[in-house]
């Protein structure tokens, strides 16, 4: 099955920075919009941001607003997030979703390619 594929986790101080990466060039079909998931032990997953096919629109979770970044890459359908100030609670597996026919995208629901996800771990 085709999906994205992330890169880029690992673990980063509090108050660190981190790039996670995103490919789903693979997708068949035309440049999709975006969008990274996170789901933290014992929580559910929950939308951190999004982005849309052409780059132009985004969305953020209100907790990481003015901390994180999502851009999108040169190649099709490659995705990066930023994070900056990284903070404990922001540990978590980050996932890259994909969808060619949605938008504005914002809920698990309207994205339809999942990648495996990235670990990212903040110590305090």
């Amino acid at each position: 099955q085709v999906q994205p594929v992330e890169s880029g986790g690992g673990l980063v101080q509090a108050g660190g920075s981190l790039r996670l990466s995103c490919s789903a060039s693979a997708l068949p079909g035309g440049h999709s919009c975006m969008g990274w998931f996170r789901q933290a032990p014992g929580k559910e997953r929950e939308f951190v941001a999004s982005i849309s096919w052409n780059g132009r629109e985004a969305f953020y979770a209100d907790f990481v607003k003015g901390r994180f970044t999502i851009s999108r890459g040169d190649a099709k359908n490659t995705v990066y997030l930023q994070l900056n100030s990284a903070k404990p609670e922001d540990t978590a597996v980050y996932y890259c979703a994909a969808d060619e026919h949605r938008w504005p995208a914002r809920t698990s629901g309207d994205f339809g390619s999942w990648g495996q996800g990235t670990q990212v771990t903040v110590s305090s």
